[in-house]
């Protein structure tokens, strides 16, 4: 048995399904894992109206003022937005590296996951004790491709986030397509990778076929990452789009929001599942954890034509705004549609999360390719309760 730690921000959004998901896996094996949340770490922890408050000690306060002027500068200032939202990340960085570097005894666990690039500078004090960051996207690219960064400042980022990818014992990103992105566009050496990708849980309850076919979308509605902007412009194209998410968009969309669903069985009504993304550098080289959900139920996905690499998703339909229409009303064709139909759910088997955590088997192996535990750590007292 190994002691695990699991550094995460379990939000409502996609965020939180990769570390229970890990947890699940490890702890099936016979391992020891403890999640961390992150998401609310400046705050009081305690019901509603304390959540809301700060949290006591000078660098929980500190944390707490620089989220919120984040929140002004990026939401209701254009000009702030771009010019001081770099000073603002760096500030968050640095208060959250310290802050749980003397909230967790890190060297009490036989290995260190990260799965927040907010949080990812903690593992440089680690010690001896393997570390890994599982990054969900390339950071500073994510920031400057959002308008939030000046040249100057991407370029300074960069090497901040470089030395983050470069110092931790082991690598991986969310969708293998990320971590070529890094190898090609940050220049990063790619010594410390290994493969671990997003993955799901295909459903015992499969979708059906129905004429005209019901698309749904899944996600956050307001991301420039997301593209709100073609969400909109799709839901007009075609009327049967419900949209699942939050935050709730502007009533003057006209979008057909449902809320946020508790439960992804809801997907089983539908026919089509919707990507939408921008048409960045970076999210064409991108990933939407949103897909493999879809797959889960055996929907084909309609992705943008621009995103690259679908030969990993098989059962994705690439449209574009003009092609939208027509490549909706070719699934009205039953025979056309079970078949890729089938072709969505086998890639979700394919990419069950069995299968794409199977590394962390041998990343926890004893023995020379392994990583061996330094230490046991007792379970009963007060050594036994690493994380303060």
């Amino acid at each position: 048995m190994k002691r695990i730690l699991v550094i995460c921000q379990q939000d409502a959004f996609a965020n939180g399904v990769k570390p229970d998901a890990i947890q699940r896996f490890l702890r099936a094996r016979g391992h020891e894992v403890s999640l961390f949340d992150t998401y609310h770490l400046s705050r009081w922890n305690g019901g509603p109206l304390r959540g809301k408050l700060p949290a006591p000690g000078p660098g929980r306060l500190a944390l707490y003022a620089t989220e919120a002027a984040s929140a002004l500068v990026v939401r209701r200032w254009g000009i702030g937005r771009r010019h001081l939202s770099y000073y603002l990340l760096v500030a968050d960085h640095h208060l959250r590296r310290h802050i749980l570097k003397r909230s967790i005894r890190l060297e009490d666990f036989d290995l260190v996951i990260c799965e927040t690039v907010y949080d990812a500078g903690v593992l440089r004090h680690a010690g001896r004790t393997p570390t890994l960051y599982d990054a969900p996207a390339p950071w500073a690219d994510e920031v400057y491709f959002d308008g939030r960064l000046t040249e100057r400042q991407h370029a300074k980022l960069r090497r901040l986030e470089t030395r983050v990818l470069e110092g931790t014992d082991h690598l991986a990103f969310h969708w293998e397509s990320y971590a070529r992105y890094a190898l090609e566009q940050y220049g990063i050496s790619g010594r410390n990778l290994m493969p671990l990708n997003f993955g799901c849980t295909p459903s015992a309850r499969r979708a059906s076929f129905s004429d005209p076919p019901r698309v749904v979308y899944l996600g956050n509605v307001s991301a420039g990452f997301n593209d709100p902007d073609l969400l909109t412009r799709l839901c007009r194209l075609y009327p049967h789009i419900d949209v699942f998410g939050g935050p709730p968009p502007d009533p003057r969309l006209g979008l057909r929001y449902r809320g946020y669903t508790p439960s992804l069985d809801v997907l089983a009504q539908y026919q089509l599942g919707l990507v939408t993304c921008s048409k960045d550098q970076l999210r064409r080289d991108g990933f939407s954890s949103k897909h493999l959900h879809y797959f889960s139920y055996g929907l084909p996905v309609l992705v943008p034509a621009w995103r690259r690499h679908l030969d990993l998703l098989r059962g994705s339909l690439p449209y574009t705004e003009e092609t939208f229409r027509s490549v909706v009303d070719d699934m009205r064709d039953e025979n056309r549609w079970r078949a890729l139909s089938d072709q969505a759910y086998a890639q979700a088997e394919r990419l069950s999360w069995d299968e794409t955590l199977a590394p962390l088997r041998g990343l926890l192996a004893d023995g020379p390719t392994g990583t061996p535990s330094r230490r046991r750590i007792p379970r009963n007292g007060p050594e036994s309760s690493p994380i303060r």
